[in-house]
C-alpha cells in the first residue's frame, strides 16, 4: 500500500495519544531523539557484532525504529501546525538551493 505523506500523517494523527496533545512539542521532540538514538544503537551493533553487514534481522528492526522515527516527526509537525509534504518540499527546495551554490 502506498501512502502520501498527507495520509501518513493523517493515520497517525490518529494514534496520536499523549499528554496535551497539540500543546506539547516536548513530548514528540523527546520520542524523536530517542527512537534515532535506537536507530543509531542498531547500526552500532552492525558493526560491532555483524562486520558491518546488514542482517535481515537487523533490517527488519531498523525498518521498525525508522517506522517509530516517522512517527514522531509527524506528530511534532503537527504541533507545529506544519505538514510532512511542506517540510519534504522545503527540505528539497533547500537541498537543490545548496546543490547549485557548489556546483
Amino acid at each position: 500500500m502506498k501512502l502520501s505523506f498527507e495520509e501518513y500523517q493523517a493515520e497517525a494523527r490518529a494514534t496520536a495519544l499523549y499528554p496535551n496533545r497539540l500543546r506539547n512539542l516536548e513530548y514528540p521532540t523527546l520520542g524523536l531523539a530517542g527512537e534515532a538514538g535506537e536507530v543509531a544503537n542498531i547500526v552500532k551493533k552492525i558493526q560491532r557484532d555483524d562486520g558491518g553487514t546488514i542482517t535481515d534481522d537487523k533490517r527488519a528492526k531498523l525498518k521498525d525504529e525508522l517506522g517509530d522515527v516517522l512517527w514522531y516527526i509527524a506528530a511534532c509537525a503537527d504541533e507545529l501546525g506544519l505538514t510532512l509534504d511542506e517540510i519534504a518540499r522545503y527540505n528539497v527546495e533547500k537541498l537543490a538551493q545548496r546543490h547549485r551554490r557548489t556546483t
